[in-house]
């Protein structure tokens, strides 16, 4: 591996994935100040002869894929937030309006 690709490399593993065939969403856990945030990479698997590689591209077929994957990785991170706030309530305001 060549020294500058090191620095690109992730030191973690993420806490999450989610994968339908080629795609594939990450979901990363970062402790901060205000308590953890997640944040999510998205990914495609693709075979270059006998080899795999992944790319953050994704064509016009690979779409409505990534959308399903982005859904399952809310799910789950909105699943994370809720098993906290069994712990600590949160309070949320709703609005409405009047037409």
């Amino acid at each position: 591996m060549p020294p500058n690709e090191s620095e690109f490399m992730p030191k973690d593993k993420p806490v999450h994935e989610v994968r339908l065939g080629a795609v594939k969403a990450a979901i990363w856990k970062n402790d901060t100040d205000n308590g953890v945030r997640y944040n999510t990479t998205f990914s495609r698997l693709y075979k270059d002869g006998d080899e795999w590689k992944n790319t953050d591209s994704f064509g016009r077929d690979d779409l409505l894929v990534l959308a399903k994957v982005s859904d399952h990785a809310h799910s789950w991170i909105h699943e994370q937030g809720q098993e906290k706030e069994k712990i600590r309530p949160r309070r949320h305001r709703f609005f409405s309006r009047v037409l």
